[in-house]
């Protein structure tokens, strides 16, 4: 099992790598040539029956994966939940779904038929958490959801793939602080997500995040190829609970400020 889930993130970490050029970097720097335990990845989706966060989790599910946290962030209309695997050496996952009723009819249409123009079987074929996008989209329309919600329009742009990666700072051999990852993190040349602070979160919550700002990589639209946002890379550093465990959930309200790292707006 462990093997089947291996490669999985494999290919994950492979397609993220090809839209997000940096991480490859910053990996180098934080590992000196090692390999790096991956906290967790990121999934982004849409809560419409045919693709929503069940569809995606059953691929997680059938590889041993189960549900421990659920999340709801207001202002940006999104559920999500948080997979993990009995062994803890494998990421957790993180997927959250866009309330696509609480938008403009506008917004509503442009979704509803990018979603209804994919084959069906296509949410259950072994590549669907690698498999990118399954529509055609303009730009105008990828304009009019950004408009709304910047979350919409990354997803529309790149489909099904890891919108992060995420370095565990608890396994990094030279650095114990976040403060000094982003500190060698800037150092390298990368720009970091301010958005609430460098550092979102703190011991007392059990973990503190922060991340780099996407990539911007050119996406051929219907209508024209146009430089837009991709994927970024974040670090988390986790702490203990009260009973001795490390803390393994996430916080609502540093995720809402990390799911920024794709704003177009703060990324000049």
């Amino acid at each position: 099992m462990k093997k089947q889930v291996t490669e999985l993130f494999e290919n994950i970490w492979q397609q993220y790598l090809a839209v997000t050029p940096s991480a490859d970097k910053v990996h180098q720097l934080l590992g000196a040539g090692n390999d790096l335990i991956n906290d967790h990845v990121a999934y982004r989706t849409f809560n419409i029956e045919r693709v929503n966060i069940d569809k995606l989790s059953a691929h997680l599910l059938n590889l041993g994966y189960t549900e421990c946290g659920q999340y709801e962030f207001k202002a940006k209309k999104l559920n999500a939940k948080h997979f993990e695997h009995p062994d803890d050496t494998l990421p957790k996952v993180f997927i959250s779904e866009l309330i696509v009723e609480e938008f403009s009819t506008e917004v509503q249409a442009i979704i509803n038929r990018i979603v209804a123009n994919m084959d069906s079987s296509v949410t259950t074929d072994s590549n669907f958490l690698f498999s990118g996008t399954h529509w055609e989209i303009s730009y105008d329309e990828y304009k009019t959801l950004l408009n709304e919600s910047e979350y919409a329009a990354w997803l529309a742009a790149w489909g099904y793939r890891a919108n992060h990666f995420t370095v565990s700072i608890n396994h990094l051999n030279d650095f114990e602080c976040i403060d000094k990852v982003n500190t060698v993190v800037k150092d390298g040349g990368f720009k970091l997500n301010s958005s609430g602070g460098e550092v979102k979160g703190n011991a007392q919550v059990f973990l503190e995040q922060s991340s780099t700002m996407a990539d911007s990589i050119k996406v051929k639209f219907s209508d024209k190829e146009v430089e837009i946002p991709s994927c970024f890379y974040e670090f988390a550093k986790r702490y203990p609970m009260a009973c001795g465990n490390l803390y393994t959930g996430f916080v609502a309200a540093s995720a809402d400020k990390i799911f920024e790292s794709t704003n177009t707006s703060l990324l000049n």
